[in-house]
């Protein structure tokens, strides 16, 4: 019997990547979307055989992360017998948080990815996501710094951060060959006392 999660914001839930045939086959679904390919990672485009989506990307989800979670739209079922037999919801992206450890750990920093499934972009699930990421990476696991990429060519994204309180720390200009032109490679950062700057100015 399926029990509500602690984990959840206002209209999200995220539970952890499973080792099942159902989110590989979502994982992979998300991979092997070329524009969520394109606006994610400067890495040469081309067609992803799910054996790299397991073999890199999943892997690097449950292995390599401090974090990763699988982003679910709960439905309201109709009975306790629907709830049973359908779960929480419907996967509708991914969002994860670098593990660094080693020698690197006492910096207590991270960076975030996140990815939304193309039919649930553009609704507000993907800030709804960050926000929710940043309060467990400084409320929960003590971070210091949280950091966020984007491709300049993915104005959206750009603004997005701009607009959660993610300052602009710098750019690797011309660093991104795409579609035929060069783009920067614009980092974000968030440190604590920002976040709980935000936090105040929202109660």
């Amino acid at each position: 019997m399926w029990h509500p999660l602690s984990f959840q914001s206002q209209r999200l839930l995220y539970r952890a990547v499973e080792d099942t045939p159902e989110d590989e086959d979502f994982i992979h679904s998300i991979q092997s979307d070329p524009e969520a390919y394109a606006n994610s990672t400067p890495a040469l485009p081309k067609p992803q055989a799910k054996r790299d989506t397991i073999n890199g990307y999943k892997k690097s989800l449950t292995e390599r992360a401090l974090l990763s979670a699988i982003i679910v739209l709960p439905h309201e079922p109709s009975s306790e017998e629907d709830s049973q037999k359908t779960g929480p919801g419907t996967p509708i992206g991914i969002i994860s948080l670098r593990r660094e450890g080693g020698d690197f750990a006492h910096h207590r920093g991270t960076s975030i990815t996140i990815d939304i499934a193309r039919l649930y972009r553009g609704q507000g699930y993907g800030s709804e996501a960050i926000i929710w990421v940043l309060d467990w990476a400084f409320r929960r696991a003590g971070l210091h710094r949280v950091e966020i990429q984007a491709l300049s060519y993915n104005a959206g994204a750009v603004r997005l951060y701009e607009r959660l309180g993610f300052r602009l720390e710098g750019r690797r200009r011309e660093a991104i060959w795409h579609n035929g032109a060069w783009h920067d490679d614009v980092i974000f950062g968030m440190v604590e006392r920002e976040w709980k700057e935000r936090q105040k100015q929202q109660e």
